[in-house]
């Protein structure tokens, strides 16, 4: 049996919630700076560290992680100005490397390579923008995987960055007016209280909208939009294809909703002075407004007003009561738009998803007829290049077996018709050994769920075999199928099964899928994934002891809940930066804005809601399966709190309960933050140490 860390309760902490008394002992570990909370992180990796160390074929799991990592990555080429570009990634580089080409067939050299930017790959290139002429480019850069970002300027010609640096920059939007004299972009005050530094968990609040000109110091920026009595609101804007309409899009949270304002540029002869004229087009909630495209005042949008699975709508500026508006493709019976993009000055290329599989359609910018479908395997759409001005798109196609295939049409042509520009391979794996089938399975309540099985052709339904399950099922997000070395290894080499369920709470049928798994029925997510394991269990895939689970923030919560509900279904948790405290999130960084998806607790009613699942307030007094959270000090989105005190929790509640054999660990990466811009090494020995956990908490053997 494992040793734990003595970890400090403070048994008289408490607050009220609406009558009720919840002790917090842990709430101590919220200070990420004391040293308590230093010692705690030290101690803790000193027991999960060994542990993963125990595993005798350790390094031939990472040699062959690294070995199948190792492949060339690119993205779909895109055109700013006169020049091409793409990002690749030679296989093991830390970040991608932009490339430009004079043409599509010139010789490629390297634009920005961020690798430079660091020795150990943690500074990342988080966003960017090229200026409406192409000469220009706007680039934010994320330190050690913090949202906090810094922006600056980049001479395309001299290939030389321009004085401009923009500090306090978070969650923003980059848009140039088409002058190509400066761009909008999102801040927070330098007197908020956070430090912007990665490790502040301080609530974001009152972000404003400026507009920075190119030469100007931050301080003379032009403050264009604020809202001081709507504290919690966030914008951000782009301009019209035509450079004369700025739009501006506000939030509140992360619903798909937004209030859509704009400023049309003709009513500024003197410029950009200071808080712009905006016109309130929809100044509500109620739905979403995506710009697609416009033709002078007439603006094509895609919208979910009155449409759970979205439609493509137009909206006349010069006449723009509602009863005005008409439907330019309507809302599919079954199928989910999902994203909506102008090309060639008159077609729409329109992405659906159906039954979770990514579909592409043409049609008519004017009329909304559909003029062509590009043919797909099973998969997704995981990139798109294509404005309005070019006359040839392409497109990345991936699946669970498949890294990418870029394909490129011309538009002009008189029969649409994609051709291969570009496959990715990687070394030494046949994926004609391995199949995916999607299968569907009742929930508690009888709603049908599908789910992905991915496997070897030759799996055998025994009862056997090792299963990861994956889910997220949250904020209106849909798992469509990916590719990931990992689970590749994992089916590989261990004869394991990847399955994806695609629980209720995410977008995969529209957003009445997802409020079905928000708010207060929240616990659909956690029935949902509760019959996955059972439909495994059932049809001979695997048994409760084979099963892993895993899940990242939001999904991190599902699969901490889960194994709260029923320990007894699972073999092994693996929870990545989940949002483990119900009762608090929203007083922390951008916690705020997931109030949308799971209530808030100084609600009453919404309180009722959460404490019932809860993470670091339900854990069962039972044997519980082998779990390990990821987290990462840099964790400035769901801060690394959650997983220290639900850590904190189950250790001090089960660690030393002499049925509990099973570890109960916490991996904390350094310099590394919720996800994004994670330098390949790392993402390496993340997996590994996945996999290392897994395999070993299984009891699966490996062949390499």
């Amino acid at each position: 049996m494992l040793k734990y860390p003595d970890v400090r309760r403070d048994e008289t902490f408490h607050e009220d919630y609406h009558g009720h008394k919840v002790h917090d002992p842990y709430r101590w570990l919220e200070d990420p700076d004391s040293e308590e909370t230093k010692k705690f992180v030290e101690e803790q990796n000193n027991v999960t560290v060994p542990f993963l160390n125990e595993y005798s074929k350790k390094s031939a799991l990472l040699d062959r992680l690294t070995e199948m990592w190792n492949y060339p990555k690119f993205t779909c080429p895109f055109k700013r100005g006169e020049r091409f570009y793409y990002f690749m990634n030679t296989g093991l580089q830390n970040q991608n490397v932009l490339y430009v080409q004079d043409s599509l067939d010139g010789e490629p050299r390297i634009f920005f390579d961020q690798n430079a930017l660091s020795e150990d790959g943690t500074v990342a290139l988080h966003s960017y923008k090229f200026s409406e002429n192409g000469k220009l480019f706007a680039y934010a850069l994320s330190d050690a995987g913090s949202d906090w970002v810094t922006i600056r300027v980049k001479d395309v010609e001299t290939d030389k960055d321009l004085s401009d640096v923009l500090h306090r920059v978070k969650f923003s939007c980059i848009a140039w007016t088409h002058d190509n004299l400066g761009f909008f972009y999102n801040r927070y005050a330098e007197d908020d209280g956070n430090r912007a530094d990665g490790r502040d968990t301080g609530s974001n609040l009152n972000q404003k909208l400026y507009y920075h000109r190119l030469g100007a110091e931050q301080s003379e920026d032009v403050l264009c939009a604020e809202f001081p009595d709507e504290p919690k609101w966030m914008s951000g804007v782009e301009l019209s294809d035509c450079g004369r309409y700025v739009l501006l899009s506000i939030s509140e949270g992360c619903d798909p909703v937004n209030r859509l304002w704009y400023c049309d540029r003709n009513q500024l002869p003197d410029g950009i002075k200071g808080l712009l004229p905006w016109v309130k087009l929809v100044d509500n909630f109620d739905a979403e407004y995506d710009y697609t495209t416009n033709n002078g005042s007439l603006f094509a949008f895609k919208t979910n007003l009155k449409a759970p699975r979205c439609k493509v709508i137009t909206i006349d500026f010069d006449h723009p009561e509602q009863e005005n508006w008409k439907d330019l493709v309507p809302e599919h019976e079954k199928d989910v738009l999902d994203w909506a993009a102008c090309v060639n000055q008159t077609q729409l290329i329109l992405c659906y998803m159906h039954d979770v599989k990514n579909e592409l359609f043409v049609h008519d910018v004017t009329t909304g007829e559909r003029i062509a479908q590009f043919p797909l395997e099973i998969g997704s759409i995981m990139g798109y290049s294509g404005k309005k001005k070019d006359d040839v798109v392409f497109f990345l196609f991936t699946s669970f077996l498949t890294p990418g295939t870029i394909y490129t049409c011309d538009m002009k042509a008189a029969i649409l018709e994609p051709k291969i520009f570009r496959q990715i391979e990687v070394r030494d794996f046949d994926n004609t050994q391995f199949e995916t089938r999607q299968v569907f399975y009742t929930s508690k309540d009888g709603t049908r769920i599908p789910m992905f099985l991915t496997c070897s052709k030759t799996m055998a339904q025994n009862g056997e075999n090792p299963v990861l399950l994956y889910g997220y099922g949250g904020f209106n997000i849909s798992i469509t199928p990916y590719f990931s070395v990992s689970w590749i290894v994992f089916m590989k080499h261990f004869g394991g099964i990847f399955a994806v369920a695609n629980i209720r709470g995410g977008g995969e049928y529209g957003e009445d899928w997802h409020k079905a798994g928000s708010l207060g029925s929240k616990q659909n997510c956690f029935d949902d994934f509760h019959a996955a394991a059972e439909y495994l269990v059932s049809e001979k895939y695997s048994k409760p002891s084979k099963i892993a689970i895993s899940g990242g923030s939001n999904g991190g919560l599902l699969v901490a809940a889960c194994a709260n509900q029923r320990p007894e279904l699972f073999g092994s948790v693996v929870a990545h930066v989940g949002v483990m405290d119900m009762l608090r999130f929203h007083k922390f960084t951008i916690g705020h804005a997931w109030t949308t998806d799971f209530g808030c607790s100084d609600l009453e009613e919404q309180y009722h809601w959460q404490i019932k699942y809860s993470p670091v307030h339900n854990i069962p007094n039972k044997p519980y399966p082998a779990t390990i959270l990821f987290t990462g000090d840099h964790d400035d989105r769901v801060v690394p709190l959650h997983s220290f005190k639900f850590i904190a929790q189950l250790q001090h509640q089960l660690g030393a309960h002499p049925d509990q054999t099973n570890p109960l660990l916490i991996r904390i990466d350094t310099r590394s933050g919720h996800g994004a811009g994670k330098p390949t090494s790392k993402k390496i020995e993340e997996a590994a140490d996945q996999l290392n956990f897994i395999v070993q908490t299984l009891h699966v053997d490996g062949v390499f």
